[in-house]
């Protein structure tokens, strides 16, 4: 690991402590990633888990009350129900399923094709992992991969499906997808760590409007925008403190800002970390 300044250092001590505050099993019950956590199967934690993420905006009982309806729908099989979607047979079951601006016909045309993209990689870690050199620094060709394979699986598929599946190549920061990598990817005691072909180094921190008001409090951020480059400099930033595993800083970003706590004043303020002594990428 090299060598961390004195003040991120202190930094860092703060930073873990609200890591080990928030990265608990108390964290599950009222977060999306409660969807995954109800299943055994790794393959169901999988599917319904990229449902539970990509739906994840908005406020956080509407997302699970959607969720149970989207499982119900699915027969609470969701592996088997996408895979072997059908259709003629199950379009049906897809009805009337709306969250703000994912539509019946948003569901249909995502099922319909990670069904397809299920037939020709046979997981979704792969669909993600089949786009990612081993020497990649950043997960973020897996998750372009990841959009152009679905939009790609059929020459119909309506242009609006697009919105729902971010790229880092259109500049954005990728919240969604970034977090349900971190869901799959990282163990413990409330990540799954269920996937091996993407390493807990190579993800990026999901970056929101809670996460990014913390970071730029901090000094880890100076962009204004919530994109793909703030991505990038923040978890730069991160393996400084955390070489192996940046993502964990999620939880305390996360944490702090969707409980609306302030930050320690010692870090905030003139007190913040001077962003010039940050890596602007790696």
């Amino acid at each position: 690991m090299p060598e961390v300044p004195a003040r991120l250092a202190e930094l860092k001590s703060y930073l873990d402590a609200l890591v080990q505050r928030f990265e608990k099993p108390g964290f599950i019950p009222d977060d999306p990633i409660s969807v995954p956590h109800a299943f055994d199967d790794p393959r169901d934690q999988e599917v319904i888990g990229l449902y539970a993420a990509l739906l994840a905006w908005g406020r956080r009982q509407t997302v699970l009350n959607k969720m149970e309806d989207l499982c119900e729908r699915m027969d609470y099989r969701p592996f088997a129900f996408v895979r072997d979607f059908d259709e003629r047979r199950d379009a049906s079951a897809l009805e009337g399923f709306v969250h703000r601006t994912f539509q019946p016909v948003d569901a249909l045309w995502f099922t319909r094709n990670l069904s397809a993209a299920l037939e020709r990689h046979g997981t979704v870690e792969n669909i993600f992992a089949d786009h990612l050199p081993s020497e990649s620094a950043h997960a973020g060709p897996a998750i372009q991969g990841f959009s152009t394979t679905i939009m790609g699986m059929d020459a119909r598929t309506p242009d609006r499906l697009q919105k729902h599946l971010a790229r880092p190549g259109a500049g954005s920061a990728c919240k969604r997808l970034n977090m349900y990598l971190r869901w799959m990817v990282r163990p413990g005691p409330v990540d799954f760590g269920i996937w091996s072909r993407i390493r807990p180094d190579q993800l990026l921190l999901p970056l929101d409007v809670h996460a990014g008001r913390q970071a730029r409090a901090l000094g880890f951020v100076e962009r204004k925008s919530n994109d793909w480059k703030a991505v990038r400099r923040l978890t730069a930033a991160c393996k400084l403190l955390a070489p192996d595993d940046p993502a964990r800083y999620d939880f305390a970003f996360f944490g702090v800002g969707a409980h609306d706590e302030p930050l320690a004043d010692e870090f905030t303020g003139g007190n913040r970390l001077d962003r010039s002594s940050l890596p602007t990428d790696r």
